[in-house]
């Protein structure tokens, strides 16, 4: 059909180039982000690229979402512009029968959105969790870095190293201090190298000095040494702690309906649902003025989209903290904004207007003359 088929390629072009735009700036932030991350030492530098393409596999649901709002938004209000709406209406096409071929169109990103947010974004965040994980628990030789202070995984031991020579198996003018129980430690050599003596590692410092000094003594020992040997192991992983909600699989937060739980479930289940709200909402308030610009329209959407996107952050929120329910929070969040959007398109459909039902009434009130009762 001519009427579903010019909207649909119209709503796919502009999908498509509005997809690239948002790809794009959202990658060049999320680079920006993780590499700041990893200047800060909370991300592997090697794994830079890993975490920016998890990351915004995890937001791909906001990317799509915007992008098919976006698209619905500036199709339309082009077509009332370009005064192609007042055809439509004139061979009596309501806009009500703009929703079908919106709904067609939309109904295949509609389903990979919620398929990333109830199967992909968790995954994506359990991906980056897990690599910086591994990052933390890295040995404390593999923290050092030339010519910065390192803190050790456990917090207790600092290193410097000016140079490192032999691919960072040696370096010269090292310092390291050492703080345990109620005793600490400065040591400081010329060079130093490292050894695998049997199924341990071990720092060999060569031509330094020791100084030792107790919290609860004013003595202090000094001592050279030719060579000395620090034991520098692996970090040996405690006791896990609760991973993030956001990182476990939707299964398993519905198998245990806690607060927090249940708060990362209406977010996922939220960026569907607000998807397909915003096929409704795009299709509202996409009428404009053929005289008058549409950037109001489109600066409109925008921060509709970032209202309705703050009140899914909200919602969870105070899921999280016992303020309201999963359903109730459901239910007025997305059930609300469904009413009022179809009110909204009822209301441009039927070009219902205060003016016109005040006339109405105005008419119905008025009796004619000579009329009889």
């Amino acid at each position: 059909m001519l009427f579903h088929s010019s909207i649909r390629k119209e709503l796919a072009r502009s999908f498509g180039a509005t997809l690239v735009v948002l790809s794009t700036v959202v990658v060049t932030m999320m680079l920006i982000r993780t590499l700041g991350q990893a200047s800060r030492g909370s991300v592997n530098p090697a794994d830079v690229l890993m975490v920016m393409g998890y990351t915004v596999l995890g937001h791909l649901t906001t990317i799509l979402t915007l992008s098919l709002f976006i698209a619905i938004v500036s199709t339309l209000s082009r077509m009332y512009r370009d005064s192609e709406m007042a055809i439509w209406f004139a061979s009596g096409r309501g806009l009500a029968s703009f929703l079908s071929p919106l709904l067609r169109f939309a109904l295949p990103i509609l389903i990979v959105i919620a398929l990333l947010a109830v199967f992909v974004w968790p995954w994506a965040n359990q991906q980056i969790q897990d690599m910086r994980d591994h990052y933390e628990t890295r040995g404390d030789l593999d923290r050092v870095v030339p010519g910065q202070f390192q803190e050790s995984a456990g917090g207790r031991r600092v290193f410097f190293v000016d140079k490192n020579t032999g691919a960072g198996k040696a370096g010269s003018n090292i310092f390291i201090s050492d703080t345990e129980n109620n005793k600490q430690t400065v040591t400081s050599a010329r060079s130093g190298r490292i050894d695998n003596i049997g199924n341990d590692r071990f720092l060999i410092l060569e031509h330094g000095q020791r100084l030792e000094s107790e919290t609860t003594k004013p003595d202090i020992t000094l001592s050279e040494f030719e060579e000395y040997g620090i034991r520098i192991g692996e970090k040996v992983l405690g006791v896990q702690e609760a991973a993030p909600p956001k990182t476990l699989s939707t299964a398993t937060l519905m198998r245990k309906p806690t607060p927090d739980y249940l708060g990362e479930l209406s977010f996922r289940f939220g960026l569907a649902l607000a998807a397909v709200n915003f096929v409704l909402i795009g299709l509202g308030v996409s009428s404009v003025n053929p005289r008058m610009g549409r950037n109001g329209n489109l600066a409109f959407a925008f921060f509709a989209f970032v209202a309705y996107y703050n009140l899914l952050n909200l919602g969870q929120s105070w899921i999280g903290d016992g303020k309201t329910t999963f359903g109730g929070m459901m239910l007025a969040a997305h059930g609300g904004t469904f009413v009022l959007a179809w009110l909204w398109l009822l209301k441009r459909h039927n070009n219902w207007t205060l003016r016109a039902a005040l006339r109405r009434r105005e008419r119905r009130g008025t009796k004619p003359v000579g009329s009889t009762t």
